[in-house]
């Protein structure tokens, strides 16, 4: 399997669901350090093979033939996980265009791209999977958040639209839409305690699960679906007097 953004908190948590598999693994990511303190912890745990493929994925030139270098690489793919991202300051990006656009680069036009990349493949070989981590941020604009949820709501329409596209064959496409996790993005967070925060390995758990069955979108936890829908449902005048 390849994963995208492997020294995310979530990511590597679910790269050692997989090496307890005994899978072989591809990372990817633009801390050499990170990745190979990684991978030594994933051989130790039970990974037939841990590779490192240090990348910018922020930077999308060429990206078909550097994911077909991936895939080559490990000498094919079956899984494809997509976890990285960047939550960035919502006040910064309100007031700078600059902010705005870094975030947007990367939360949606980078892993639009990659995602992609991905899928070519994955038809390609009538087989696989794709896993992309997105946001219960991006199910409807708020105040607290819209920049990095706009980011997000795209990803999640482009990852459906490639399900779809995968609906006759054999491939899958999913987009895992988190709350909030308890992770390093968060950390600037007053209070990360409660039911509707998770860890990254219960995170980790569901986006394993997701490479093998369930609907092209899923919530981690489950039941933020159901609270994303009453927000959504809520009128605007209600919505609008809430600090969200």
């Amino acid at each position: 399997m390849i994963l995208l953004g492997a020294t995310s908190a979530i990511a590597e948590a679910t790269a050692r669901i997989y090496a307890g598999e005994g899978a072989e693994l591809l990372l990817v990511g633009r801390r050499c350090d990170r990745l190979t303190a990684i991978t030594d912890d994933l051989r130790v745990r039970g990974a037939a093979r841990a590779a490192t493929a240090v990348c910018d994925l922020a930077d999308t030139r060429n990206a078909a033939l550097v994911f077909a270098g991936f895939v080559d690489s490990l000498g094919g793919v079956d899984h494809v996980v997509l976890a990285y991202g960047i939550l960035g300051d919502q006040h910064e990006a309100e007031h700078n265009l600059a902010v705005a656009e870094t975030g947007l680069q990367v939360n949606f036009n980078s892993a639009a791209a990659w995602a992609l990349a991905a899928a070519d493949t994955l038809e390609r070989q009538g087989n696989g999977s794709l896993v992309v981590l997105g946001s219960v941020a991006g199910d409807r604009g708020r105040r607290a958040n819209f920049v990095y949820g706009a980011a997000k709501a795209g990803l999640a329409t482009l990852v459906e639209g490639i399900a779809h596209r995968f609906a006759n064959s054999g491939p899958r496409a999913v987009i895992v839409k988190p709350g909030p996790v308890i992770t390093p993005m968060t950390e600037g967070f007053a209070n990360r305690r409660g039911l509707t925060w998770a860890k990254p390995e219960a995170v980790a758990a569901i986006v394993r699960r997701a490479a093998d069955r369930g609907s092209p979108v899923i919530y981690a936890p489950w039941f933020w679906r159901w609270l994303m829908l009453i927000i959504r449902l809520l009128p605007t005048p209600i919505f609008n007097r809430l600090d969200l």
